[in-house]
């Protein structure tokens, strides 16, 4: 198994399912979670379901998911926070005096919240990222919009090797980190970083120029999805729809 940027590359029925189609079901999929009402806890279970059966049938390990579950954390933390600094009617919990709407907040976010990473992984897990500047451009995005896009995944990991060597130099003249005293060290060379990037960045446009680049880049992909693609990668979403509806219509 091996990986292009967040990609785990493996044959499974989600890795082959058109780009385009996985960000409109993504969408779709998102904003039903979104729109469902915190109190409804069985739709929750409901796509949680759904999540990890799509998780299972792409063969993502667990170790790999659980990682990148990490980026949540703020947001844990802020829900663990609501309980305690909100105001209104108080419930007892283990000893505790919380508060019933600080409680049903904390719910909403986490629950919303690692929906929407685990919908994100696997979205990232299973498509890399020029198939998804494609998907984007065949979702009809601005031309100009999945250029800069399309610059910036090429020449991230560029701009990250200048920061590590740059780290490297530093270090070894003296540098350990730590000090206020340092941070104009810090501060000088991520100026010269943003020089050097702004530099690199104009020499690659007048390259380009110099090729007949005309303000347009060429197509990424010519291939469309097929009908039944469409139906394979939105099922989900449509589901998740179908679930909110409900789930609205049960708490009106």
């Amino acid at each position: 198994m091996t990986g292009d940027g967040l990609l785990v590359a493996v044959d499974s029925p989600v890795h082959r399912i058109p780009a385009q189609v996985k960000l409109v079901a993504l969408f779709a999929f998102v904003l039903a979670v979104v729109s469902t009402p915190a109190a409804v806890f069985w739709a929750f279970g409901v796509y949680a379901g759904m999540l990890v059966a799509a998780l299972v049938v792409a063969k993502l390990p667990v170790p790999v998911v659980s990682r990148r579950l990490a980026v949540e954390t703020p947001f844990i933390v802020f829900a663990l926070l609501l309980p305690f600094v909100a105001t209104g009617p108080q419930v007892s919990v283990l000893g505790l005096d919380l508060s019933q709407s600080g409680v049903l907040g904390a719910w909403n976010v986490l629950a919303k919240g690692t929906l929407g990473v685990l919908a994100a992984i696997l979205l990232s897990a299973t498509t890399a990222p020029r198939d998804l500047l494609a998907g984007l451009e065949r979702l009809r995005l601005p031309a100009t919009l999945v250029a800069i896009l399309s610059f910036m995944v090429r020449y991230l990991s560029v701009v990250s090797d200048d920061l590590h060597r740059m780290r490297v130099a530093r270090e070894s003249r003296g540098y350990t980190g730590g000090r206020v005293g340092h941070l104009k060290a810090v501060a000088g060379g991520v100026g010269a970083l943003f020089v050097r990037s702004f530099e690199r960045g104009e020499r690659v446009h007048l390259a380009m120029r110099s090729r007949g680049y005309t303000g347009r880049m060429p197509l990424l992909s010519v291939q469309g999805a097929s009908r039944g693609q469409w139906l394979e990668g939105v099922a989900i979403s449509v589901v998740a729809v179908v679930v909110a509806v409900a789930a609205r219509m049960v708490s009106s």
